[in-house]
């Protein structure tokens, strides 16, 4: 585990000399001369929020609605982030504690689904009520849970512009002594396009918490140790056995099966895997969710990657050859005869120790990190689909799905947003550790619920003491009820910056964020984060000293659920 404190105005460890625009996780770069504070004039707000991620939407809806002026900054065309991205399959936990504007997203998308003409490539009586230990739709409460993308999409874009919010696409922060800090506070930032926006409060919203690194608030990547937290759930866990998604019993690294001196076989780290326990600098690992279809009307085949290596894949056959079948286990039913297609299985979509650098990555190392996922996974499907080794029965199925003609129309129908399950996260004010997540400690002031199972996908994968390869890191250790999320999570160390929040990259262990990091809880957050910033305005104050029971009085008038609802 790495901790990071970084000082204000304090240059990041890469220069960033290029603009990147996203599309399709491919990045334009545009040449810019980054050299220090400029003098540009810049846009002046409210609130300012960095990131297009579905937090950013509620945060900048929330902002506008209190009354305050607020501008959305997004290095991301599309917004939305993993909601908008694929992820309709939504991790609830118990959706009883998801309110206010979350659970006004999910009203609109059942809104949606119950005209005629949103059901295009299948009648709903044939996709029925499935979900995920919940029903998908609730026709008590008026909500739906599982959606396409683009549906997503459209309700976020609806949102933002019935409340007239300011948003700038294509805007990458200057990591690079872009972020202007006077004592504790954000004065401005300015983008690699050149431009510059100041702000009263400000909101990072980022997968990545790249203003608040920027900025100078400390923060932490990686593991912690057991021993740091006391948490029994931290650092590695080579005996943990959740999702499934471990190696048979005898599966071969070699090239040679049996010959060490052969070499291991693609995606298999050398590396030893520390003992149980131990922290690191590892982060979960990264993958697409695609949406699929086998409506052949709407199907686009898996093409063959122009850097396609099938020797990527052997270790998959060897996985087969053990009789392994649940290939087809995480193809998710979502509207319309398609798919929230996630990992599933010791070798699947998740791109296993590939992602390690990211977070503190310069944008043209991220973008080839981000090629590398989107050329490992497309290699995945075409390989399951067309190589002949692959058994017939998985092959020929596999060879009926392809990618959804509908969604990602400007992408090649690829998802445009990588799922970065874990990044930086805030070492803040207060610190969400498992014993808050499973009800070993009162949580102080909170201000919105998180539900879900503490769910680490796997960290790395290497060979055992015995010769054999297996994974690490899969976790899944489920609440007994829902827990508060602590307003001080979401607030930077009060020496560093007061005049900033953090809904997204929260200040939370990496077991716990295991659990928080849930989009549902992320819009949460994003509203939360927000009311909390105008109330500080409005009062004059620092985003610390901003009075819980006013803060509370307000979340609770605008449907947060801030306690668990009693089950008698």
């Amino acid at each position: 585990m790495q901790m990071q404190t970084s000082s204000p105005c304090r240059p990041a460890r890469r220069r960033v000399p290029l603009a990147l625009a996203v599309a399709l996780c491919t990045v334009a770069a545009l040449c810019v001369s980054c050299s220090g504070h400029s003098l540009v004039p810049s846009e002046d707000f409210d609130v300012l929020v960095y990131g297009g991620t579905s937090a950013g939407v509620t945060a900048a809806v929330q902002a506008s609605r209190m009354g305050a002026s607020v501008a959305l900054v997004a290095p991301e065309t599309h917004l939305g982030g993993l909601s908008s991205g694929g992820l309709g399959w939504t991790d609830l936990g118990d959706k009883s504690v998801i309110g206010g504007l979350a659970r006004e997203f999910y009203h609109r998308v059942w809104l949606h689904y119950q005209r005629t003409e949103a059901w295009r490539w299948q009648r709903p009586e044939e996709y029925g009520n499935r979900g995920q230990g919940t029903p998908a739709v609730d026709g008590d409460l008026r909500t739906m849970w599982v959606f396409e993308p683009h549906v997503a999409e459209r309700i976020f874009e609806e949102l933002l512009s019935e409340h007239g919010v300011e948003v700038r696409r294509n805007e990458w922060l200057d990591r690079d002594g872009g972020v202007l800090t006077r004592g504790s506070r954000i004065e401005r930032f300015e983008t690699l396009g050149g431009r510059a926006y100041s702000a009263s409060a400000f909101i990072d919203a980022t997968y990545e918490g790249d203003l608040l690194a920027a900025a100078g608030a400390s923060y932490r990547v990686g593991r912690e140790s057991a021993e740091e937290y006391g948490e029994q759930w931290a650092g590695v866990q080579k005996a943990a056995r959740h999702h499934g998604h471990f190696f048979p019993a005898g599966v071969d690294p070699y090239v040679v099966p049996g010959d060490p001196e052969s070499g291991l076989l693609a995606r298999i780290s050398p590396d030893p895997p520390g003992h149980n326990g131990q922290g690191d600098a590892r982060v979960q690992a990264y993958c697409f969710r695609m949406c699929l279809t086998r409506v052949p009307a709407n199907r686009v085949p898996f093409a063959r990657p122009p850097d396609y290596d099938p020797r990527q894949y052997e270790l998959l056959l060897r996985v087969f050859g053990k009789g392994w079948r649940e290939t087809f286990r995480k193809f998710d039913p979502i509207p319309n005869g398609k798919t929230d297609t996630n990992n599933h299985g010791p070798f699947s979509t998740d791109n296993i120790g590939m992602n390690y650098d990211y977070p503190e990555a310069s944008y043209e190392r991220r973008l080839e990190i981000l090629r590398e996922h989107e050329n490992y996974q497309k290699g995945l499907m075409y390989f399951l689909a067309n190589d002949a080794r692959v058994p017939s029965d998985v092959r020929e199925e596999f060879a009926q799905w392809g990618l959804a003609a509908d969604e990602f129309t400007d992408s090649g129908n690829w998802p445009h947003q990588l799922y970065i399950r874990e990044a930086r996260r805030l070492h803040g004010e207060f610190v969400m550790t498992e014993h808050e997540c499973l009800a070993k400690r009162a949580v102080p002031e909170p201000v919105g619920m998180g539900s879900y199972s503490m769910d680490s996908h796997h960290v790395q994968r290497y060979v055992t003491e015995e010769g054999f390869v297996q994974n690490e890191g899969d976790i899944g250790v489920k609440p007994q009820a829902p827990y508060g999320i602590a307003y001080g999570a979401l607030t930077p160390r009060r020496q560093e910056l007061t005049n900033l929040l953090v809904p997204v990259c929260v200040s939370s262990t990496h077991i716990a964020y295991g659990s928080i990091r849930m989009e549902p809880v992320f819009m949460i957050l994003g509203q939360s984060a927000a009311t909390a910033a105008v109330l500080a305005i409005e009062a004059g104050i620092d985003v610390q000293d901003v009075e819980y029971a006013r803060l509370r009085e307000r979340l609770l008038s605008d449907g947060q659920v801030l306690e668990a609802p009693s089950r008698e």
